[in-house]
């Protein structure tokens, strides 16, 4: 019979080690659902390429009167849900954290794109969109106060890399001004993705997207009617609908799944999986629109999923 001490030093061990197995469970249950959520907000971001091509062409609907237009109805969207399930104010503290996230991902991002496009063509862009990851991770570190592995920025670097080395191959056009103005694009996006992914442990994904639309509001309806086209006989339904897709999808719904998928897996981890959006987006344009797509591009997007699977092994 083994002495009550030995017993209960046992039963310490057996109980340490099951709340040691319980707690590993759940941080890779809960990663894997940072992962999940962060791949559906990439899927449903990668679908602003194919709309924008179906309809949201410069000559039917002028770059910034979108920009604002689409932020003003995301808004006034996030108002009804915030109305509906009657959200408590955000806390004075946290009202910095809104301002951060809504001058980057709903008013500076897509500003700044807008402007750019005007100089680059979307092929371009492409180079800057593969700096997006990075960018997130290390305003991860700095805002999040995130510390990866140091194999996780050569698999991260690696990753950007393969993006911006296959748009580069595109015969794309430079422009020292839209390059500018793309950088810039991708500095503030990065922050407001990693600031947003903070602030939505506490207040929770869709709210801190929805109070940063709220706040963005009113300058975002001033912006459009001032930049209203004179007469809106020439946008067509495809371009309608397109418009309805990025409000709706790209400004609200897939903030939703995105913040979530951050905040939960970490934000340099799960932003490595911007890395697929140019490859999903064209992905459905080839499904859409019947586009082409090349053999150097299945190789590159087979070489830039090992670099996030490897990203995500040393997060």
């Amino acid at each position: 019979m083994q002495p009550v001490y030995v017993r209960d030093a046992v039963e310490l061990s057996s109980r340490a080690a099951e709340i040691e197995v319980n707690v590993v469970y759940k941080k890779s249950a809960g990663s894997l659902s940072g992962w999940l959520n962060g791949l559906i907000g990439v899927v449903i971001f990668s679908g602003s390429l194919p709309a924008t091509r179906l309809g949201l062409a410069v000559h039917e609907i002028d770059p910034l009167f979108l920009t604002f237009i689409r932020a003003s109805i995301a808004g006034v969207l996030a108002l009804i849900l915030v109305l509906s399930f009657r959200e408590q104010r955000p806390k004075t503290s946290q009202i910095g954290s809104l301002v951060i996230v809504a001058l980057g991902v709903v008013i500076g991002f897509p500003l700044l794109t807008a402007m750019a496009l005007q100089y680059v063509t979307s092929a371009h862009s492409i180079v800057f969109l593969g700096l997006l990851p990075l960018a997130t991770a290390i305003f991860g570190v700095i805002r999040g106060g995130e510390r990866p592995h140091q194999a996780f920025w050569v698999f991260s670097i690696i990753g950007s890399l393969l993006v911006v080395g296959f748009a580069l191959s595109q015969n794309v056009s430079i422009s020292q001004t839209g390059d500018l103005l793309m950088l810039a694009s991708i500095a503030v996006c990065g922050l407001g993705y990693a600031e947003g992914a903070k602030l939505s442990r506490e207040l929770g994904g869709w709210q801190v997207i929805s109070w940063a639309l709220l706040i963005s509001l009113p300058f975002m309806l001033i912006a459009s009617w001032a930049t209203m086209p004179a007469t809106f006989s020439s946008i067509s339904t495809q371009a309608w609908l397109a418009l309805g897709y990025v409000s709706f999808f790209s400004m609200l719904i897939g903030f939703i799944f995105w913040y979530k998928g951050l905040a939960v897996g970490g934000i340099a981890a799960v932003g490595q999986l911007q890395l697929l959006q140019p490859f999903f987006g064209l992905a459905l344009s080839a499904t859409l629109l019947h586009e082409t797509v090349s053999v150097l591009m299945l190789i590159v997007t087979l070489g830039v999923i090992a670099c996030v699977v490897g990203s995500r092994k040393f997060a």
